[in-house]
C-alpha cells in the first residue's frame, strides 16, 4: 500500500480477529466494522477509492439442524462487550457454546450441510481474497425529515422571484375520484436509517495480520457501524 493508507494501518492496529491455532469455519457471511474510506493506487498507478472494514471476531454460537429446527443455519455472535453489560441469558448461551468472550449481537446465516462440531469456532475470512465479489448490507445514514427534492431527486420549480413554487411537492394528481392519496406516493418524509444492500462490490485487499479488509467503492452506514459482508448472490 501507499502512504495514503497510513490511516488504515493506524485504525486497524488492534489484535487480529482470530488467534492462531483457533478452530475456524468457512462461512459465506461475516460481520465487520466500517472504519471509513481512503484511497490506494494499483500497480498501474490508478486511483482506487476503497472502504476500510475492520475485521472483528465472529463466533458460531449455535448450529441449527433439520432434525431439531427444521432448517440448517449457523448463528453468528459478534460485537464484544464487558461481561457486566451483557444479560444473563446471552451469557448462558455463550457459555453453553464454549465461547469465552461475551458478545451481544447474534445473526443467523443459512448454510447447507452444517457441522455440529463447528459450535464455538471462529468464522474464517480467508476465502474473501482480492477480486472476490461481495454484497454489503448496512443501515444507511439517517437524514431526518426531508423534502421531495432531496428525498426523491425531484427537479423543483423555477428559482426566480415570483414563481411561488421552488422546492414544494406540487400537484399529486387526485380529484373527487378516487378522493384519496394512494399509498407509496412520493411525498416529504423521513429519509435514511434503512437497511440497504449494495451488490457486487469487489474486495481489493484482505490483511489478516493487521485485521482489515479493503472494498472498492462506498458501503452503507456511518463510521464505526457494523456491516454484513456476504459472497455476492448474483455472481
Amino acid at each position: 500500500m501507499t502512504e495514503e493508507n497510513k490511516a488504515v494501518e493506524t485504525s486497524t492496529a488492534e489484535s487480529t480477529p482470530v488467534s492462531k491455532g483457533e478452530a475456524q469455519v468457512n462461512v459465506n457471511t461475516f460481520y465487520g466494522v466500517k472504519a471509513g474510506m481512503t484511497r490506494i493506487f494499483d500497480e498501474q498507478g490508478n486511483h482506487v477509492p476503497v472502504t476500510v472494514i475492520k475485521l472483528v471476531p465472529n463466533k458460531i454460537s449455535q448450529v441449527k439442524t433439520k432434525e431439531k429446527d427444521g432448517y440448517e443455519a449457523y448463528q453468528l455472535a459478534y460485537y464484544e462487550k464487558r461481561e457486566k453489560l451483557v444479560t444473563m441469558p446471552k451469557q448462558g448461551q455463550l457459555k453453553k457454546a464454549g465461547i469465552a468472550p461475551v458478545f451481544t449481537r447474534f445473526a443467523e446465516v443459512k448454510i447447507e450441510g452444517v457441522d455440529t462440531a463447528a459450535l464455538g469456532a471462529s468464522v474464517s475470512v480467508e476465502e474473501f481474497t482480492p477480486a472476490t465479489f461481495v454484497d454489503v448490507t448496512g443501515t444507511s445514514k439517517g437524514k431526518g425529515f426531508q423534502g421531495v427534492m432531496k428525498r426523491f431527486n425531484f427537479s423543483g420549480g423555477p428559482g426566480a422571484h415570483g414563481s411561488k413554487f421552488h422546492r414544494t411537492t406540487g400537484s399529486i394528481g387526485q380529484r373527487a375520484t378516487p378522493g384519496k392519496v394512494w399509498k407509496n406516493k412520493k411525498l416529504p418524509g423521513h429519509m435514511g436509517q434503512q437497511t440497504v444492500t449494495v451488490q457486487n462490490l469487489v474486495v481489493v485487499e484482505t490483511n489478516l495480520e493487521k485485521g482489515y479488509m479493503l472494498i472498492r467503492g462506498s458501503v452503507p452506514g456511518s463510521k464505526n457501524e457494523y456491516v454484513k459482508i456476504s459472497k455476492a448472490f448474483k455472481k
